[in-house]
């Protein structure tokens, strides 16, 4: 184990303590990302005190395959709850979206609001599985995958994730898979951002030590733009002072 998937695990053990909760219940999306949340929660406190909730709404069978192949591989108890009817009934009742993404949206915020459900009920606290890359520019849902109790993978850019997951065990088939949000058929993550998670880490990286030098600029206005017009999901709603 290294020195950083250590530290993490420790970080989980000791913010259970302080918060008096129980154990984690976490989503399994059959990703990358929550398959290392999976594993670290999985080995702070053992497969007795956490859930993982498989949460289908108008997914592929592949989310739902591998979802299951990384419960079985750490041995995690999981429950799953479809929510496809409860999508359908809710996208009935609203009033047509047009081209916006409000409809896909929808799907992460449903999620939330199971994960929620399930922690109280089991006085557990919700694991997110944001990284680094997509919360600095605001690749996530606002109050759905980004309304968590904290974040294990949040100090790590994406290319590191992939790095503790090889460590962890992490199957290889969910590792190479395309990032995807799973929010519509075909969907991938470095498609809707336009940008590689290798490059945009990059950039990132670069942003962080100040040195921008041998980078493409566009590519780096384009992250800037990323980052500005995402800056009000990573804060709390303003509040007016009278």
């Amino acid at each position: 184990m290294t020195s950083l998937s250590a530290r993490i695990i420790q970080w989980l053990r000791d913010y259970l303590e302080a918060a008096s909760a129980e154990g984690f219940v976490f989503g399994l999306s059959g990703g990358v990302d929550s398959a290392t949340t999976a594993a670290l929660a999985v080995r702070a406190v053992g497969t007795d005190r956490v859930l993982a909730a498989l949460m289908p709404c108008h997914s592929q069978p592949e989310d739902l395959r591998l979802a299951r192949q990384v419960a079985e591989t750490f041995g995690i108890p999981t429950i799953t709850v479809d929510l496809t009817p409860i999508y359908d009934a809710l996208l009935g009742a609203l009033p047509p979206a047009g081209e916006s993404l409000a409809p896909a949206n929808i799907k992460p915020r449903l999620r939330m609001i199971t994960l929620y459900y399930l922690a109280q009920v089991h006085r557990y606290l919700v694991l997110g599985s944001g990284n680094k890359s997509e919360i600095l520019v605001g690749y996530y849902t606002k109050y759905g995958d980004g309304g968590v109790d904290l974040l294990p993978l949040g100090g790590l850019y994406k290319t590191q994730v992939w790095e503790l997951a090889r460590e962890l065990g992490v199957p290889q088939e969910v590792i190479d898979r395309l990032p995807t949000a799973g929010l519509w058929p075909g969907q991938t993550d470095e498609g809707e951002m336009g940008i590689t998670y290798r490059e945009l880490d990059r950039i990132l990286a670069a942003m962080e030590a100040g040195d921008l030098s041998g980078l493409d600029p566009a590519a780096v206005e384009k992250v800037r733009r990323m980052i500005d017009h995402s800056e009000h999901k990573r804060r709390m709603p303003p509040i007016f002072e009278p």
